[in-house]
């Protein structure tokens, strides 16, 4: 073999390899990138998923439903809020919520997030049958409609609450003051005198959505 075709083959050779190289680091980096995004996107989803349908002694029944308290500390844990030994002082807010199933108000019953035999209270609580929602907590943090029913141990979401589900007739919606919310009721913003009215039936059902409450003196 002449000394030029020696030097031809040995670039060729040597081209060959280069590819061969880039091809594997190309391939290697794309094989890398991709599973940490799906397992992202997977990791959230369960996420999301278990912050509402996983939490121990979650109601799934129709109503009414009781304040459950049994396994209130537990699910305080898993969505990261407190178990006080007191009420906080840093933020305090109070909410209105109504709930009507197939028209008829259902009660928001008395010691919601609170476990006095424990000695420990919830940030996000109820006090009484009132319906009105506290929030008292040692932090300035925004505390969510999804997170007052994980308190209250009631499955809670854009399409169902406790044991109804929507189907081809009856539907969930939710307003805040008289105003319809669209996409995730969870992730409403608990603010100071607002008022929450959750309907679930059909359109023949629904009663007239209440716009305001009228807070007692002092709240």
């Amino acid at each position: 073999m002449s000394k030029n075709n020696k030097i031809i083959v040995a670039v060729a050779c040597l081209a060959i390899l280069l590819l061969i190289m880039f091809g594997v680091k190309s391939g290697n980096q794309k094989q890398s990138e991709t599973p940490a995004n799906t397992v992202t996107e997977e990791n959230t989803t369960i996420k999301n998923t278990k912050e509402n349908t996983s939490l121990p002694g979650l109601q799934t029944s129709p109503a009414p439903w009781p304040a459950e308290i049994d396994h209130l500390k537990e699910r305080l844990a898993l969505i990261n809020l407190p178990a006080l030994p007191e009420e906080g002082t840093a933020l305090h807010t109070h909410e209105h919520l109504d709930i009507f199933i197939h028209g008829k108000p259902v009660t928001i019953p008395m010691g919601i997030g609170i476990n006095e035999s424990a000695g420990f209270i919830s940030p996000i609580h109820v006090h009484d049958e009132t319906g009105i929602i506290h929030v008292e907590s040692p932090t300035i943090e925004n505390f969510t409609l999804g997170q007052f029913f994980d308190v209250w141990g009631v499955r809670f979401d854009k399409a169902s609450i406790g044991g109804y589900e929507s189907d081809a007739s009856n539907t969930l919606e939710v307003f805040v003051n008289g105003q319809k919310v669209e996409g995730s009721p969870r992730e409403i913003s608990l603010t100071e005198h607002e008022e929450i009215a959750i309907t679930f039936g059909t359109q023949k059902e629904e009663p007239a959505i209440p716009k305001s409450y009228s807070f007692p003196m002092g709240l």
